[in-house]
């Protein structure tokens, strides 16, 4: 205390404050992080926007009238049905075969095991042109005729290996003794999967779902190879630029991006229950 007082009446300067560092990687992710969610900012704004004429490019004005007009053009809504149909069917189908494949992947040691991880990664790191035109190529030979079923196929196939690669990613870090005191007290084989290992794998199911669902709803490169007379929401849009977007899209576009957060969050809150109810 003397020192202090001291140097407070001899005029002793004090030691000068250590300069807060800055994080540049806490910076550069909240700038990506930023510049990401730009364009979504502006659909969300110019869902709102009062336009007098076609082009919903320059702010003139606030209105929530479009959100009550939101399903007025007949074909943009049968567009955003077949979108949101086919990336339903999408998320129940990859993320069925995903989860079984991811399981399998994590759990066992089979002959092909190497092979299937090639060919999974294969299907991810693949251009989607290739895909798309691959696709198509196949269809014609096997004559199945290009439209919703084409699709629904087309999205399966570059989607499972998304569900996959998130459910091993589980299961390679569960517990196997929580599996074995189960059988341990008495349960069997489905009674164990069903109670025990089905809920610790849940949260990894339903983020691999939602990102087959997310992956199919937007599609745009793929579909528009196999699509035939079907038009998809993302196909839709993609024809009106020429002549001018409705608000409308905008307004179906922030109702999605809202489901999705919506969905995400739950999944979150679930996977944080799973997490608690799992410490001792």
């Amino acid at each position: 205390m003397s020192v202090i007082v001291e140097g407070a009446v001899t005029g002793t300067p004090a030691p000068p404050r250590p300069r807060r560092r800055i994080d540049w990687g806490k910076l550069f992710t909240w700038t990506v992080l930023g510049w990401l969610f730009v364009p979504i900012v502006f659909m969300i704004a110019f869902s709102f926007n009062d336009i007098s004429g076609r082009h919903n490019v320059t702010w003139q004005g606030f209105t929530v009238k479009w959100y009550g007009q939101a399903f007025d053009h007949a074909d943009l809504t049968q567009a955003l049905f077949h979108s949101l149909a086919i990336a339903l069917l999408t998320m129940v189908i990859a993320g069925t075969i995903g989860s079984l494949l991811g399981l399998a992947l994590g759990r066992h040691t089979f002959r092909g095991k190497g092979t299937t991880n090639l060919v999974m990664f294969a299907a991810i790191c693949a251009p989607e042109v290739v895909l798309g035109a691959a696709l198509l190529s196949l269809f014609l030979l096997m004559g199945v005729t290009t439209g919703f079923v084409a699709i629904l196929l087309a999205h399966v196939m570059f989607t499972v290996s998304f569900v996959a690669i998130t459910v091993r990613a589980r299961v390679i870090t569960l517990d196997p003794k929580l599996e074995e005191a189960a059988r341990d007290l008495g349960a069997g084989p489905w009674t164990t999967f069903r109670l025990v290992t089905f809920p610790m794998l849940l949260p990894a199911i339903m983020a691999g779902g939602l990102l087959a669902f997310a992956l199919s709803i937007d599609d745009y490169i793929i579909t528009s190879f196999v699509a035939g007379e079907v038009t998809t929401f993302p196909l839709w849009i993609w024809g009106a630029t020429r002549v001018g977007i409705p608000p409308q899209v905008n307004v179906m576009g922030t109702l999605i991006f809202a489901a999705g957060v919506l969905l995400a969050v739950i999944n979150v809150i679930l996977a944080r229950r799973q997490a608690s109810r799992g410490r001792p």
